[in-house]
């Protein structure tokens, strides 16, 4: 087993036993922060494949966006209301049959496939690939986006605006 092998397996166990507690946790918050573990863990991935853009938006876009906002709303949430954030076990027998046929089913299907290995050089980073797509195919509709982009915040504030005044 190489040190590639290793990493990996240690990446997929920290995501699969951090999702394990994010989905049979019943306290929201031990889930929320389950939920960092996991998805750092799914960054980590990300970067073995070689896919550096995909796994530096996953760490700023989910860990540093999505996931912080949900962990202080739920922190807020459960200091302003008082109410004690734990959920019970409802429809545990449903979901455990639907998750042994999906994960059977995924079984199967991996198991009859032949999964190539070897050593994988990359010539080209995705960031610089994507970086000259954008920047010398794509840059008219790129510009395009970046002013839609640029109406659709200032069309919302205005319209943000008058709904105040009113």
């Amino acid at each position: 087993m190489s040190t590639y092998d290793l990493i990996f397996y240690l990446f997929a166990a920290i995501t699969l036993l951090s999702g394990f507690v994010v989905v049979t946790s019943k306290n929201i918050i031990y889930s929320a922060f389950s939920l960092l573990f996991t998805f750092f863990g799914v960054t980590g991935i990300y970067a073995l494949l070689g896919a550096d853009f995909i796994a530096v938006v996953q760490l700023v876009v989910y860990v540093g966006g999505i996931l912080i906002l949900l962990i202080f709303g739920v922190m807020l949430t459960n200091k302003v209301t008082n109410v004690d954030l734990k959920t019970g076990g409802v429809n545990v027998l449903p979901a455990a049959i639907g998750t042994g046929l999906f994960a059977g089913a995924l079984t199967a299907i991996m198991s009859k496939n032949y999964w190539r290995a070897g050593n994988i050089t990359y010539e080209e980073t995705t960031i610089y690939t994507l970086g000259s797509k954008l920047l010398l195919e794509y840059s008219l509709i790129f510009e395009l986006l970046a002013i839609l982009l640029l109406v659709a915040l200032v069309g919302a504030a205005v319209i943000a605006r008058r709904g105040r005044e009113s």
